[in-house]
């Protein structure tokens, strides 16, 4: 039986561990029919380590979303493991990062070199990404999917990682504005909290995490990123054509919930 990604070209950046949501939506896909490439930055031997773990090989590239050579070159290395008629149906942004002074409760003190560390890479490079590989997304028309966490609240702790996701939303609507006529979506998933490796290096997650599981309705499992990673896939898939500009909670109600 078919799956909702057969034959589908997805790009997954963000792989780290099997506890990344980026891991568990490469997964997913793969499940549903879907070819995978994923890229990684920096620590090259672990991405291809934990890829060995998906149910099917997938092949790596090297992305540093700050390094305007690599961007320029990602279209042609991407293309390279798509076959002879290279497209793109899918992307998925799963990147973020900020100073260790730009969260932790020090709000007021991180300096601008911090914040703008903390912007370009978690929000400008959902359109640095985006731009990179829009040839390919436009020949069969394509989903863009970031990940996201809630940017309608102030987050204790969150800090410059907070703004940066509201920047990460504008960027996602400016992007479904100007690519819709490509025939390019592009949309978020924003998600509960995941005990994974990048939480490890937000200070005083865990006060965090308690603040929003708390408020859940149907619960919340920090040990469980796939309930997100399934919005993630059915994002990406065709079932959903004509949306855009979208921003889909994955965090067991948190976001709508008061105290």
């Amino acid at each position: 039986m078919s799956g909702i990604l057969s034959g589908k070209n997805i790009l997954v950046t963000g792989l780290l561990t099997e506890k990344s949501i980026a891991f568990h939506v490469a997964r997913l896909a793969q499940r549903e029919g879907a070819r995978v490439v994923l890229t990684a930055y920096g620590r090259r031997s672990l991405v291809e380590l934990i890829a060995k773990r998906l149910p099917e090989p997938a092949p790596l590239v090297d992305l540093d979303v700050c390094d305007q050579g690599q961007l320029d070159s990602l279209a042609d290395r991407v293309a390279e493991h798509l076959g002879p008629d290279p497209a793109l149906d899918g992307v998925v942004h799963s990147i973020a990062y900020a100073p260790q002074d730009a969260l932790g409760g020090n709000f007021l003190n991180t300096a601008w070199s911090s914040v703008a560390t903390s912007v370009e890479i978690s929000a400008f490079s959902l359109k640095s990404l985006t731009v990179a590989v829009a040839g390919l997304l436009e020949r069969r028309g394509g989903a863009v999917v970031g990940m996201d966490s809630d940017a309608q609240q102030a987050w204790p702790y969150y800090d410059w990682m907070g703004v940066s996701k509201a920047a990460l939303e504008a960027t996602s609507r400016y992007l479904a504005r100007e690519l819709g006529g490509r025939g390019i979506r592009c949309n978020l998933v924003a998600a509960g909290p995941i005990r994974s490796t990048a939480a490890k290096s937000i200070p005083g997650f865990q006060a965090l995490a308690e603040a929003s599981t708390a408020r859940a309705p149907l619960g919340w499992d920090l040990e469980d990123p796939e309930p997100a990673a399934r919005a993630v896939v059915a994002l990406l898939s065709d079932w959903f054509p004509r949306t855009t500009g979208e921003i889909v909670h994955v965090d067991g109600g948190t976001h709508m919930a008061g105290a």
